[in-house]
């Protein structure tokens, strides 16, 4: 199934999409993750109070887990107002790789867009949105328009297709999933 579409900024919206993207209970040999069911892995269900068996867990849960954990915990609610499909990204990678890693691609990318520091200075990639990264965000914005959010899309989903692939050379029984990370989750466009 696609991923969800990166110019959704409703969250209601996203999570519905990876929910049904993710599907209901998994529980793949080869997925470090373990049992999972919507996409919500065992050791989080737990984690957010869910005693039930995985195979049963409410669609209605998973939706809270995904809008406390991967949306507001993270603030990619204050990303999506300067930039939805920077935030639409956010959501998806950290719904994947976990919400510090997605913003550490956002914190990279901006720094390795501020032109030597000319546009705004260089943040620290603390894997945390703060008032820098925001800061750094509105400015690389407004020196980058047109196509600023297209173009730091680009470079975030660069950096994830890389870590994909190093994952899947590092241990190959990831393999099993590197197809359908890079054709799911990288979006050409």
């Amino acid at each position: 199934m696609p991923r969800p579409d990166p110019s959704i900024s409703d969250a209601d919206a996203m999570i519905d999409a990876v929910i049904d993207r993710e599907g209901r209970y998994v529980n793949h040999p080869a997925d470090r993750g373990g049992p999972t069911c919507w996409g919500i892995t065992e050791a989080v269900a737990r984690a957010q109070g869910y005693d039930g068996c995985m195979r049963e867990l409410p669609r209605e849960d998973a939706a809270s887990i995904y809008h406390r954990l991967y949306w507001l915990r993270p603030v990619f609610d204050k990303i999506a107002l300067r930039a939805p499909r920077i935030a639409a990204e956010l959501f998806d990678t950290g719904v994947n790789m976990g919400t510090a890693t997605a913003v550490g691609f956002l914190q990279r990318a901006l720094n390795a867009l501020n032109r030597s520091a000319r546009d705004y200075p260089d943040i620290a990639v603390d894997r945390d949105i703060g008032p820098r990264t925001l800061s750094a965000l509105d400015a690389f914005l407004r020196a980058r328009t047109p196509g600023g959010e297209t173009v730091l899309l680009r470079a975030m989903e660069a950096l994830q297709g890389e870590r994909y692939i190093a994952l899947a050379e590092r241990r190959p029984s990831q393999e099993a999933f590197l197809y359908g990370w890079l054709a799911g989750r990288i979006d050409p466009n």
